[in-house]
Protein backbone atom coordinates (compact mmCIF):
# COMPACT_ATOMS: atom_id res chain seq x y z
CA UNK A 1 0.00 0.00 0.00
CA UNK A 2 1.29 3.28 -0.83
CA UNK A 3 1.19 6.56 1.50
CA UNK A 4 0.58 8.81 -0.93
CA UNK A 5 -2.00 6.51 -2.96
CA UNK A 6 -4.84 8.48 -3.94
CA UNK A 7 -3.66 12.19 -2.97
CA UNK A 8 -2.55 13.61 -5.91
CA UNK A 9 -3.00 16.74 -6.35
CA UNK A 10 -4.69 18.73 -9.49
CA UNK A 11 -1.92 20.19 -11.11
CA UNK A 12 0.14 16.76 -10.80
CA UNK A 13 -0.10 14.57 -14.21
CA UNK A 14 -0.91 17.61 -16.87
CA UNK A 15 1.18 17.44 -19.72
CA UNK A 16 3.09 20.12 -21.55
CA UNK A 17 0.52 20.77 -24.01
CA UNK A 18 -2.61 20.35 -21.81
CA UNK A 19 -0.78 23.13 -19.36
CA UNK A 20 0.27 25.00 -22.22
CA UNK A 21 -3.63 25.69 -23.03
CA UNK A 22 -4.11 27.32 -19.27
CA UNK A 23 -0.89 29.42 -19.40
CA UNK A 24 -1.39 32.38 -17.64
CA UNK A 25 -2.60 35.39 -19.79
CA UNK A 26 0.03 37.79 -21.96
CA UNK A 27 1.85 39.95 -18.85
CA UNK A 28 1.24 38.19 -15.86
CA UNK A 29 3.92 35.88 -14.34
CA UNK A 30 3.53 32.25 -12.99
CA UNK A 31 4.21 33.97 -9.53
CA UNK A 32 0.94 35.40 -10.04
CA UNK A 33 -0.60 32.51 -10.23
CA UNK A 34 -2.09 30.63 -7.09
CA UNK A 35 -0.38 28.28 -5.48
CA UNK A 36 -3.10 25.63 -4.26
CA UNK A 37 -2.67 24.60 -0.62
CA UNK A 38 -1.82 21.00 0.51
CA UNK A 39 -4.72 19.05 1.31
CA UNK A 40 -4.93 18.88 5.33
CA UNK A 41 -6.79 15.73 6.33
CA UNK A 42 -8.53 14.54 9.78
CA UNK A 43 -5.71 12.11 10.60
CA UNK A 44 -3.23 14.34 9.42
CA UNK A 45 -1.79 14.86 12.88
CA UNK A 46 -1.65 11.19 13.58
CA UNK A 47 -0.04 10.16 10.52
CA UNK A 48 2.91 9.00 11.24
CA UNK A 49 1.33 6.27 14.19
CA UNK A 50 -1.22 5.48 11.61
CA UNK A 51 1.16 4.44 9.08
CA UNK A 52 3.70 2.15 11.88
CA UNK A 53 0.27 0.44 12.71
CA UNK A 54 -0.59 -0.53 8.92
CA UNK A 55 2.97 -1.38 8.47
CA UNK A 56 2.67 -3.84 11.66
CA UNK A 57 -0.83 -5.30 9.87
CA UNK A 58 0.96 -5.93 6.86
CA UNK A 59 3.51 -7.33 8.52
CA UNK A 60 1.38 -9.33 10.50
CA UNK A 61 -0.42 -10.41 6.97
CA UNK A 62 2.64 -11.67 5.41
CA UNK A 63 3.23 -13.85 8.04
CA UNK A 64 -0.22 -15.54 7.71
CA UNK A 65 0.59 -16.23 3.78
CA UNK A 66 3.72 -17.65 5.40
CA UNK A 67 1.73 -19.83 7.89
CA UNK A 68 -0.59 -21.08 5.01
CA UNK A 69 2.41 -21.86 2.84
CA UNK A 70 4.03 -23.82 5.60
CA UNK A 71 0.70 -25.54 6.39
CA UNK A 72 -0.15 -24.49 9.71
CA UNK A 73 -2.85 -25.19 11.64
CA UNK A 74 -6.01 -23.37 10.52
CA UNK A 75 -6.93 -22.41 13.67
CA UNK A 76 -3.52 -20.80 14.58
CA UNK A 77 -4.03 -19.26 11.08
CA UNK A 78 -7.70 -18.02 12.24
CA UNK A 79 -6.34 -16.44 15.19
CA UNK A 80 -3.68 -14.57 13.67
CA UNK A 81 -6.60 -13.29 10.50
CA UNK A 82 -9.06 -12.37 13.51
CA UNK A 83 -5.82 -10.25 15.02
CA UNK A 84 -5.69 -8.37 11.64
CA UNK A 85 -9.34 -8.12 11.53
CA UNK A 86 -8.98 -6.57 15.04
CA UNK A 87 -6.36 -4.14 13.89
CA UNK A 88 -7.65 -3.10 10.92
CA UNK A 89 -10.97 -2.19 12.93
CA UNK A 90 -9.32 -0.16 15.43
CA UNK A 91 -7.49 1.86 12.37
CA UNK A 92 -10.90 2.34 10.90
CA UNK A 93 -12.61 3.68 13.87
CA UNK A 94 -9.68 6.16 14.59
CA UNK A 95 -10.00 7.23 11.12
CA UNK A 96 -13.21 7.84 11.61
CA UNK A 97 -13.16 9.55 15.07
CA UNK A 98 -10.39 12.05 13.31
CA UNK A 99 -12.96 12.39 10.50
CA UNK A 100 -15.48 13.15 13.02
CA UNK A 101 -13.62 15.95 15.17
CA UNK A 102 -12.01 16.88 12.26
CA UNK A 103 -13.58 17.54 8.75
CA UNK A 104 -17.25 17.42 10.46
CA UNK A 105 -16.49 19.87 12.62
CA UNK A 106 -14.56 22.68 10.38
CA UNK A 107 -17.85 21.85 8.34
CA UNK A 108 -19.84 22.45 10.99
CA UNK A 109 -18.23 25.98 11.67
CA UNK A 110 -17.86 27.28 7.98
CA UNK A 111 -21.98 26.47 8.09
CA UNK A 112 -22.09 28.57 11.36
CA UNK A 113 -20.15 31.89 9.45
CA UNK A 114 -22.37 31.22 6.49
CA UNK A 115 -25.63 29.94 7.52
CA UNK A 116 -25.68 27.28 4.75
CA UNK A 117 -25.81 23.28 6.64
CA UNK A 118 -24.59 21.72 2.58
CA UNK A 119 -21.26 20.69 3.70
CA UNK A 120 -22.30 19.40 7.18
CA UNK A 121 -25.01 17.49 5.55
CA UNK A 122 -22.26 16.06 2.87
CA UNK A 123 -19.47 15.20 6.07
CA UNK A 124 -22.51 13.40 7.82
CA UNK A 125 -23.13 11.59 5.11
CA UNK A 126 -19.74 10.49 4.34
CA UNK A 127 -19.40 9.85 7.75
CA UNK A 128 -23.01 7.70 7.80
CA UNK A 129 -21.61 5.89 4.50
CA UNK A 130 -18.32 4.40 5.94
CA UNK A 131 -19.91 3.54 9.03
CA UNK A 132 -22.26 1.18 6.83
CA UNK A 133 -19.04 -0.27 5.25
CA UNK A 134 -17.28 -0.80 8.18
CA UNK A 135 -20.47 -2.82 9.37
CA UNK A 136 -20.61 -4.81 6.31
Amino acid sequence: MSAGAGTRSKTEGTSGAASAAGSPKSGSSIADQPVPMPTVHGYSTDKGAYLRRLKRIEGQVRGIARMVEEDRYCIDILTQVAAVNSAMHAVSLGLLENHLQHCVVDAAQEAGSNGSSDAVDAKVKEATQAISRLLR
